[in-house]
């Protein structure tokens, strides 16, 4: 089996943390974003990850390395895809149509997910939905009482249904799929201007192919600095009884700790009290602080804050007291 990602947006609501890094490479509990998709997506999959592909825009050679780097962890290998223009998912997916083939899965990289992924590998095809509140706004699906999909409706204006698609797809026959999408590219079929995936998956409904509706527990967004802020901090809840969430090299003198929290390694934390749900990532130093509720990403000094509900990110050198904060990238602030 392959797993598909599709990664190539700029981010933009995340700014200014998006300006250096993609957006799912921003650490989520001490973890790439994607790399936590991957992790808890193969939980429930009992078949061979042969190989993840990466559709990317124009990130550089640094980025394409650590999604080789991140593969590797998986166990896996990385193929990278480029997007060069900005044309829909369906256009995005087609960039990698040579991994388009046997059975995978597709997942969008700006989110995260809890559910049991365990799903049976001989459906024709599975997309895992959820309830929402505000159907207009998603694409969503009609299901008979098996489960089986009968309609995909992108962004209702009356109400059809209140499952919306969240963004993971599986496909048996993952060829056909591809096939639907060429279709749309071939013959120019595009939705407010874009290639769209639900376009193709509603061409095999109608051709026959049977999707089953699965649902998902919780739907973790990451969009923005208080979306980031707040999945780190159901993460870490998550994860704290199953990973170690403290590095050993982690140096912490005269402060208190309040779990759940990660701490990367070779961190310093003198005279602080972090926690609870605070993330800080490698080779920072906390100093003189207090700290809950935030993420505070690598290589970043903070001294003398109050920070609450806060992201920091990387090479950073904080000195002052403040209170929900956003901080890019090779930022320099003192008080």
């Amino acid at each position: 089996m392959k797993i598909i990602i599709p990664m190539a947006g700029r981010g933009t609501r995340l700014r200014p943390h998006t300006l250096t890094v993609p957006k799912p490479l921003v650490p989520i509990a001490g973890k790439p974003m994607v790399q936590r998709i991957v992790e808890d997506l193969t939980s429930g999959v009992d078949e061979e990850i042969e190989e993840i592909a990466f559709i990317t825009g124009d990130f550089g050679a640094e980025v394409d390395q650590q999604l080789h780097d991140i593969a590797k962890k998986l166990g896996t290998k990385a193929k990278i895809y480029q997007q060069d223009k900005p044309l829909g998912i369906a256009h995005a997916l087609l960039c990698a149509k040579e991994s388009l083939t046997g059975n995978y899965i597709i997942v969008f990289s700006d989110t995260l997910f809890r559910a049991d992924f365990k799903f049976d590998l001989n459906d024709e095809g599975v997309i895992w939905v959820q309830k929402v509140d505000n159907p207009s706004s998603f694409g969503v699906v009609k299901t008979q009482e098996d489960g089986i999909i009968t309609d995909f409706v992108e962004k209702p204006v009356k109400f059809v249904s209140d499952q919306a698609i969240v963004g993971i797809y599986y496909m048996r026959d993952g060829d056909k799929l591809r096939d639907a999408m060429q279709y749309l590219i071939d013959n120019d079929i595009k939705v407010k201007g874009e290639f769209q995936l639900t376009s193709a998956l509603e061409k095999l409904n109608s051709d026959g192919t049977k999707f089953r509706a699965m649902n998902i527990e919780e739907w973790l967004d990451c969009g923005n600095k208080a979306s980031v802020v707040n999945t780190n901090q159901r993460m870490l809840d998550f994860k704290d009884k199953t990973e170690q969430l403290q590095s050993e090299s982690a140096q912490i003198e005269n402060s208190v700790i309040i779990k759940p929290c990660y701490i990367g390694p070779n961190v310093k934390i003198l005279n602080s009290v972090v926690g609870p749900h605070v993330s800080i990532g490698s080779n920072t130093t906390v100093e003189n602080c207090v700290i809950k509720n935030s993420v505070i990403q690598n290589n970043t000094t903070v001294e003398n804050a109050n920070l609450e509900n806060s992201m920091i990110g990387n090479h950073v050198d904080y000195k002052g007291r403040a209170s929900d904060i956003s901080i890019g990238d090779f930022t320099q602030i003192a008080k």
